[in-house]
């Protein structure tokens, strides 16, 4: 299971960076949660509602937004570790805009069920149960 996991989450990412929304929730569960560094902010985007408003909120902040794995592996038998470089430019600025992240997905039954990204990648390490 642990490469179909893999499969999953690699359409996922796509259909982010097709804005795919429908393509993205038919690789979640009905109670997916996606937990984002300002999750202690701005919440955590839950449900199929919130996967909606986590689209809209990149299409507003950062229309060219696209995302590129630079790591993928999966980790057990539920979960896939990913490091992502995300790139960009902001709508309003035209400034060019770039991060590097550590996504750790757990995944119920061949959906995942819980994205939590991470600024800092040892940290998404830590939580993967993989500490380098």
């Amino acid at each position: 299971m642990s490469q179909e996991n893999v499969a999953i989450v690699e359409r996922a990412v796509a259909a982010i960076n097709q804005r795919d929304i429908d393509g993205y929730l038919a690789c979640c569960t009905d109670d997916v949660e996606l937990i984002t560094p300002l999750a202690d902010i701005a919440g955590a985007y839950e449900g199929a509602d919130g996967i909606r408003r986590f689209f809209a909120d990149i299409a507003d902040a950062n229309p060219d937004f696209n995302l590129a794995f630079e790591r993928l592996e999966a980790v057990g038998t539920d979960r896939v570790l990913a490091f992502v470089q995300l790139t960009g430019s902001g709508r309003a600025s035209g400034i060019p805009t770039g991060a590097e992240t550590g996504n750790v997905y757990d995944l119920v039954d061949g959906r995942i069920k819980r994205i939590r990204v991470f600024s800092d990648r040892e940290e998404a390490l830590e939580a993967a149960g993989l500490s380098e």
